[in-house]
C-alpha cells in the first residue's frame, strides 16, 4: 500500500511538471504572436545617485551572450527615451521643438522591436535574430540588446534639411548618454557606435523618411 502510495505521488509530480512544461512553452509561443508587448514599470528602487552614475559612465566592448532580465530591459527603454510626465508626455532626453523624433528599436534574439514610448510598449517588426545584420564584424552581436537609433524625419515638420540633420543627431546624444547612465549604475557593458551596417539593420526597419543615427548594444561585460 505505502509504495503504491508512493509511486501515486512520484507520477503525479511528473504529470505536474510536465504540464507547467507544457504552459510555459504555450505561453512562449502565444509571446512569440503577440504584436504588442508591455513592458513593465520603471524600478526607482536603485539607490544609485547621479553622481556614482557619472563616476562610473565608461564605454566597455567586451560583452557575453548572457541575456538581460525583462525589468532590465523595460528600464533601459524607459531611461533612453520614455515619458516620464504623463501629464504632457515629455521624456527622460530633451529634442529640438519637444519633437521627440529619435525612434529607438531593439535588436534581440527573439525578434526586433520598436520601442512606443507613449504606451511603454515593444512592438514587433519582426521575428528573426537580426543582429548579425547589425554588426557583420567584430562581437557585438553577441550582445543581447542592440539598440538602433533612427531620426524619424516625419516628427520634424517645419525643420528644414539641415535642421533636420542637426538637431536629430544632436537630440541622439541624449538618449544615448541615458542609456550609458543607466549601464553604469547595473554593472552593464555598453558602447556607442557610429559605424555599424545600416544597410542590414535597414532591410528589417525599412525606414522611409528618416536617417538611421547610431547604434549601442547593451550587456553583461565578457568574464
Amino acid at each position: 500500500m505505502k509504495r503504491i502510495l508512493i509511486l501515486t505521488v512520484i507520477m503525479a509530480s511528473a504529470l505536474s511538471i510536465n504540464l507547467s512544461a507544457s504552459a510555459q512553452k504555450k505561453q512562449a509561443a502565444k509571446a512569440k504572436k503577440e504584436t504588442a508587448i508591455q513592458l513593465n514599470k520603471p524600478d526607482f528602487s536603485n539607490d544609485a545617485t547621479l553622481m556614482n552614475a557619472l563616476l562610473e559612465r565608461q564605454t566597455n566592448r567586451s560583452f557575453s551572450s548572457q541575456e538581460l532580465s525583462w525589468q532590465q530591459l523595460s528600464d533601459i527603454l524607459w531611461a533612453a527615451n520614455g515619458v516620464n510626465r504623463p501629464d504632457n508626455g515629455k521624456r527622460t532626453a530633451p529634442s529640438a521643438r519637444n519633437a521627440q523624433e529619435i525612434d529607438i528599436y531593439a535588436f534581440t534574439a527573439s525578434g526586433v522591436f520598436f520601442y512606443d514610448a507613449e504606451n511603454h510598449q515593444l512592438k514587433r517588426i519582426s521575428d528573426k535574430d537580426s543582429r548579425q545584420g547589425v554588426y557583420d564584424r567584430g562581437d557585438f552581436h553577441k550582445a543581447p540588446l542592440i539598440l538602433v537609433y533612427v531620426g524619424n524625419f516625419d516628427k520634424m515638420q517645419g525643420f528644414d534639411e539641415d535642421a533636420r540633420n542637426f538637431y536629430s543627431a544632436t537630440d541622439v546624444g541624449f538618449v544615448s548618454q541615458n542609456v550609458y547612465l543607466y549601464c553604469a549604475t547595473q554593472g552593464l557593458s555598453t558602447v556607442i557606435c557610429g559605424s555599424f551596417n545600416r544597410e542590414g539593420a535597414d532591410k528589417v526597419l525599412k525606414i522611409k523618411n528618416g536617417k538611421l543615427l547610431l547604434a549601442q548594444p547593451v550587456g553583461y561585460p565578457e568574464k
